[in-house]
């Protein structure tokens, strides 16, 4: 095989990190052995407190060093006289003095120059100090390091004193082999017998590198697999980032056939080769330092060295790494830091007539002033500045802008750029990069008046630049930062010099679930908005984990992304959830769930029929995994075309099903797994007694086997492999239903906690970098605690502190950090709340229930690992004080889902499960719907109501196409008889009642029209009507004329003639009604429901076709929609209609008494008309505002703005009103 591995400033390859030395016995003592010439220090108080004193443990001198001044610029430093290996560090005050640090820095280097922070951890650059003068503190290095030089800077001391330092450090030698390429066409070949190649292979190095791109390693095989990793945008992968810092980057490879591990220094990602590649060595080449380069055991600068012509080496070559740091550079890490120099004048002692000034930098910033000076002669103030990633440069004169000039881009990806800016003879240019140069000719001078202030300057506009400079020029001279550092030439505050202390934030990369990461000098921003998460870090999911969990929030039937290990690795998905059963289905389609004809090819002698999902196999087997029920339907439809044909041996077909690849299934569905039958054998009813399966009877008629597949060990079906189709006369048809999945066994799991003393125990908590943790409670006690982990120091606890509070805290080595959250209500009211918490590395988060989220920022300089080591105890603490007492459900870890319920039962004290989920949802149940109590969750009976749907939410509603229905209920009932035997027991419970409470939706464009009439045996009736020219309410009854496309006919009840009724009402049934009717309740009664939903009950008559319609409901939600919107319920449209709402009844005066009353019609009673005079009387049972504003009326409307089942027959918008 081969690769091409290549070096670059933003990116090379890597792998696991090893130390080369064992650091078993590796804790010598290295300081108190070294002669006097190994101290230097950058200043001393005098000398007996000069820098050869400052070991560990010794009283000679002062006691230890002590500089001149104590300010956090001062350093010691250690020359060890050859490369070490350092493991730990021990520090002490000095000696009977006040004097000792109480924090510093650490810096190593090969060479005595660019020195390199060492980091406690990834975040921490400081390390703790002492609290006295005698005590010792030591520190043992997490990473190893190996260098000759260190440099110890102090950055706190006692307050009472100065700053007082011995030390010690511990390690032991380093042994390696080293070698430098020149760039030009040197090389190390290694060169292996191919018949002995392994497909095992293993490759470790060191490297240093002097340029920021060229091939590290290029290999070629036997095989076609190869590997390509460049720092562009055809990069298959890339580890690593500023590797042109000329310190020292591991790398280390493992390949196992096609699939290797990489990793740069600590960063380890998995990459497949592809086949085929790059056949050619790169044109650019490594320039820099190689250093125990061992390949499958085999050290090959060690090959070289010694004439293994195994190893050969061409172009120069040396053995040692002997290549000079290019140039000092200075780190500005903060606002304060600047730099103050002399103009050109001053350093040539020649006097300038105009100006040049270079340099290299490289930030993370967008914004920042690289150097500003100041005109002669009161001219002006020039500011060279970063501006949204591009070099500004400003003339400015009081508050007028003489000049502006822009070039380059993207100047903040952490690469070193060049600026050069030049005036000379009445020409002004400014370039980045040689190559991206602006000009001007102004009609000024500019020149330096007097001095350059680099970085930063007080009661400036601009930003401080934060970041690293070197190759600083003013004029042909450049500006040596060693005796600026040495106070020697100019002034400078808050600056590190000698080193670049850049920081790559973003690699590796905190942001999770591909969020892309951005950064500043200080801090990095991921980006989750089209990754489906949320949080800092894009940590949490914004998605439910189940359909239950979706219905729990008051949502109905409709596609929801469901997100089913929550925090994990594995992606959101979009899925159907049919919330109308007393189950929650998921449904996944795949590409094949309509009956599909076979046409076998020619010459084919099984038909193979692969099934392709639009969720991964991830996605599959976790939404199987967490469902109490899966299942699949699957049918055949055949002519002449067996199935399976026997149950012993090889069966015609067969199917593909369970975790991928999928296991062959011998048996069809309905059937056993295994049993090689259909659904037909199993109950013995086949059409072919002696066969298993219907179409095994191969009968000329059509035949089918169809069934549920329903064991989960061999969901989803894959594939379909159909063999008797190939012969003269056979015809099949097959079909294979969506998965269907029910049933949350994460969503309901619980237990109770019976005492403050009871508690669960689970494995130590794993969130070292970021951790979610959700739950629900519900509880009567004032407080209690959820959850605890224990570490050494760090913790992490869940809690009710009062009532009304919930508080998150805990420690990673910072100190104790609390996040809380105030309920304006108690919440120990035995109902249901949710708590949602998450820890990363930039903040921490609270959420309870539907309340905004508190937050607590990280330390931006501080700890960020949690480190736990005790078991987690649910429910309780490990003293077992301020237990919780009440129930935990649903505790989920980073998306995993603790079986409460499981551990309960084995824990006294504990029990599984948790009633009473009423108080909780019951508000749900909407329009008089009951709640009931399940086991797991609640259910809404709607029998009481006059709306339907899992939440008693949705109007029954006419039809959805444009006919005409009569609803009349037969003429025997309208002459008398047995009425009480015919009537339903709600309405006859209502026959002593003396009032009449009626309710109803409607949508119409027709005025006049009848709504309702009821009559009774009496001779009295009621009569509910549209009728704006009999109405005195004129004005008002015109507001109801509206319109609407493909509105609905409905015909309500017919009334006959009669003396004793009016006439005009008689005329207006004979019209009929034209629109939508919904909701239609008188009493206890819901006629139009029982219509709909018990057409056959004897309760009512039906004329015509029947069915359900949404005309009355709003329309539906997207199919698409993304996240947790619940749809619009038939409730909530008529909140708001539009226009005045009006009731109109007619009836009599005289009482209700031993009458029956008949029922009807909504629009559906032949009542038998009676004379009686009638009476109109308004009731105004529901008031709304008058709509004010057309803006308005399109918001109201806005239900049904997708409705396709109306008749346009009007411009006007539709309006829904209730009664």
């Amino acid at each position: 095989s081969w690769g091409s591995f290549r070096c670059g400033g933003a990116a090379a390859l890597l792998l696991n990190f090893h130390c080369f030395a064992s650091t078993d016995a590796c804790d010598s003592a290295l300081v108190s052995k070294l002669p006097p010439s190994a101290f230097r220090s950058s200043s001393q108080l005098s000398a007996s407190h000069a820098p050869v004193f400052a070991k560990l443990n010794k009283r000679d001198g002062a006691g230890g060093w002590s500089p001149l001044a104590s300010k956090s610029s001062q350093w010691l430093e250690v020359d060890l006289g050859e490369r070490t290996t350092i493991t730990a560090v021990s520090t002490q005050g000095r000696y009977g003095s006040s004097d000792w640090l109480t924090s510093y820095l650490l810096m190593f280097s090969d060479t005595g120059h660019n020195w390199k922070q060492h980091r406690l951890e990834d975040s921490i650059g400081s390390f703790s100090g002492n609290i006295n003068a005698d005590s010792v503190v030591q520190h043992k290095l997490q990473q190893t390091a190996v260098a000759r030089f260190l440099r110890l800077l102090p950055m706190g001391w006692n307050p009472g004193g100065r700053i007082g330092l011995r030390l010690e450090v511990y390690g032991c030698p380093y042994t390696s082999d080293v070698m430098s390429l020149d760039g030009e066409g040197s090389a190390v070949t290694y060169w292996w017998s191919h018949d002995k190649e392994d497909d095992e292979q293993e490759l470790s190095l060191k490297f240093k590198s002097l340029k920021n791109c060229g091939t590290l390693l290029h290999a070629r095989g036997a095989s076609a697999l190869g590997l390509s990793v460049e720092p562009d945008h055809r990069r298959l992968v890339s580890l690593g980032s500023l590797l042109d810092d000329q310190q020292w980057h591991v790398l280390a490879m493992e390949c196992h056939a096609a699939q290797c591990n990489l990793t740069v220094d600590q960063h380890t990602e998995t990459v497949n080769l592809p086949v085929g590649g790059i056949p050619n060595i790169p044109e650019e080449r490594f320039q820099g330092c190689l250093e125990n380069l061992v390949y499958n055991q085999h050290n090959l600068i060690a090959m070289v060295r010694r004439g293994d012509r195994r190893a050969t080496v061409t172009g120069n070559v040396t053995f040692t790494c002997s290549h000079q740091t290019l140039a000092v550079a200075a780190t500005f890490p903060g606002p304060r830091s600047f730099l103050q120099l002399p103009g050109a004048g001053a350093l040539t002692l020649v006097p300038t007539a105009g100006v040049s000034v270079g340099l290299n930098f490289r930030t993370w910033n967008r914004d920042g002033l690289l150097f500003t000076f100041r005109l002669p002669r009161q001219g002006g103030v020039v500011w060279v500045f970063l501006s949204d990633a591009r070099l500004c440069l400003r003339i400015q004169k009081a508050d007028r802008v003489l000049l502006d000039l822009q070039a380059g881009s993207d100047l903040d990806d952490g690469q070193w750029h060049s600026v050069d800016l030049k005036s000379r003879g009445g020409h002004l240019s400014i370039s980045v990069d040689k190559d991206d140069m602006a000009h001007s000719s102004p009609s000024f001078t500019v020149a330096i008046e007097k001095d350059l202030f680099v970085g930063g300057r007080q009661m400036n506009a601009f930003a401080s630049f934060q970041g690293c400079l070197r190759q600083l020029t003013l004029g042909r001279q450049q500006v040596d930062l060693i005796m600026v550092q040495q106070r020697m030439l100019g002034t400078y505050s808050n600056l590190l010099i000698d080193m670049c202390g850049i920081i790559d934030r973003c690699s590796p990369s905190r942001c999770e679930h591909g969020g892309p990461c951005t950064q500043s000098w200080t801090h990095f921003h991921c980006n989750c908005s089209d990754s489906g998460y949320g949080g800092a870090t894009c940590h949490s999911s914004v998605y439910e984990q189940s359909c239950e969990a979706y219905k729990h929030n008051g949502n109905t039937s409709g596609y929801f992304y469901i997100d089913v290990d929550g925090s994990g690795p594995i992606k959101p998905q979009l899925v159907y959830c049919n919330m109308t059963g007393d189950t929650r289905i998921v449904c996944i389609h795949h590409n094949t769930t309509e009956l599909t004809p076979v046409r076998p090819s020619s010459g084919e002698r099984q038909h193979l029929v692969p099934l392709h999902y639009p969720a991964s196999e991830e996605q599959l087997l976790a939404v199987i995994g967490q469902s109490d029920h899966c299942q699949q339907e699957m049918a055949y439809h055949c002519r002449k075309s067996r199935l399976l044909n026997t149950p012993e041996g090889s069966p015609l077909s067969w199917w593909i099903g369970g975790v991928a690849p999928g296991g062959r299934q011998n048996y069809w569905a309905g059937a056993q797994p295994g049993s090689q039958q259909c659904a037909c054998g199993l109950q013995g009813d086949c059409l072919d007694p002696k066969r298993y399966c219907n179409c095994d009877a191969d009968s000329a008629e059509w035949a089918e086997d169809s069934g549920l597949l329903v064991h989960k060990e061999s969901l989803p079906v894959r594939s379909l492999v159909l063999g008797d189709v190939w012969r003269p006369g056979s015809e099949a048809t097959y079909r294979v239903g969506p998965l269907r999945c029910h049933g949350d066994k994460n969503f309901w799991n619980a237990a109770f906690f019976a005492t403050e003393t009871s508690y669960l125990h689970f494995p130590t908590f794993h969130g070292e970098l970021s951790a979610d943790i959700s739950f629900l409670f519900k509880t009567g006690a004032p407080s209690g605690v959820f959850l605890e982990n224990l570490g050494i120091r760090d913790f992490i606890r869940i809690e009710l502190q009062s009532p009304t509070r919930v508080l998150f805290s805990f420690d990673v080595g910072n100190g104790p950090l609390e996040v809380g959250v105030d309920s304006s209500s108690p919440l120990n009211d035995e109902r249901w709340h949710r708590v949602r918490v998450e820890r990363n590395v930039k903040e921490a988060s609270l959420r309870l229930d539907t309340m905004p989220a508190a937050t607590r920022q990280a330390p931006t300089d501080g700890h960020i690992h949690l480190q736990l080591n005790s078991q987690l105890f649910i429910g309780g603490t490990a003293s077992r004080q301020k237990g919780f007492r009440g129930c935990i459900r649903s505790l989920q870890l980073n998306g995993a889902t603790m079986d409460l319920e499981e551990r309960a039962r084995i824990t006294p004290g504990v029990r599984p499960g948790c009633p009473g989920h009423c108080d909780s949802y019951g508000a749900l149940c909407r329009n008089h719907g009951r709640c009931m109590e399940r086991n797991n969750g609640f259910h809404c009976d709607c029998d009481q109501s006059a709306y339907d749907g899992v939440f008693c939410h949705a109007g029954e509603s006419g039809p959805t196409t444009s006919v005409h229905y009569a609803f009349q209920m037969e003429a025997s009932e309208r002459g008398g008889g047995n009425v009480s035997a015919k009537l339903p027991s709600s309405i006859l419970s209502d026959l002593s009642l003396r009032a009449e409470n009626v309710s109803l939706s409607f949508r119409t464009s027709q005025s006049p029209a009848l709504l309702l009439f009821v009559s009774s045996y009496q001779r009295e009736y009621l009569a509910l009507l549209i009728n704006k020219h009999v109405m005195p309410t004129k004005a008002v009854i015109s507001q109801l004329v509206t319109v609407h496309s493909n509105l609905n006919w409905i015909v309500p009840s017919f009334v006959t003639e009669s003396e004793e009724v009016d006439p005009n009402l008689i005329r207006l049934s004979s019209l009929g009604f034209s629109g939508c009717l919904s909701v239609v309740r008188f009493n206890s009664v819901s006629p139009l429901k029982e219509a709909l939903l018990r057409p056959h009950g004897g309760t009512v008559h039906i004329s015509g076709p029947l069915v359900r319609s949404n005309c009355g409901s709003p329309a539906a939600s997207s199919p698409y929609a993304a996240h947790n919107t619940p749809h619009l319920s038939g409730e909530r449209l008529f909140r708001y209609f539009s226009g005045q709402p009006l009731v109109n009844a007619m009836r009599t005066d005289s009482a209700l008494i031993g009458g029956v009353i008949a029922v009807i019609i909504f629009v559906t009673v032949a009542g038998l008309a009676v004379a009686a005079k009638f009476l109109y009387r308004r009731k105004e049972t529901y008031r709304n505002q008058e709509v004010k504003s057309g803006h308005r009326d399109e918001s109201q409307d806005l239900a049904f703005e997708h409705q396709t089942d109306s008749q346009n027959t009007s411009g006007q918008n539709p309006k829904e009103y209730f009664i």
